[in-house]
């Protein structure tokens, strides 16, 4: 691997911490997040448990 193949360590004037420059063969760009990961994520739709809706009204005593 050439040296100018390797992200760099970069100074920013005024901040605390520098920063790396991009890795060869990568964008800044955002990946789409997958459907299965979306879904998995927010937990079972439908499968409402005995303590649910009292756990939903309940709130600590200082709200």
């Amino acid at each position: 691997m050439s040296s100018n193949d390797r992200q760099r360590v970069q100074r920013v004037p005024g901040a605390r911490r520098a920063k790396l420059t991009p890795a060869p063969g990568t964008s800044a760009e955002p990946v789409p997040a997958d459907d299965d990961a979306e879904t998995a994520a927010s937990g079972p739709s439908g499968d409402a448990g005995p303590n649910d809706e009292r756990l939903r009204r309940d709130v600590p005593p200082h709200y």
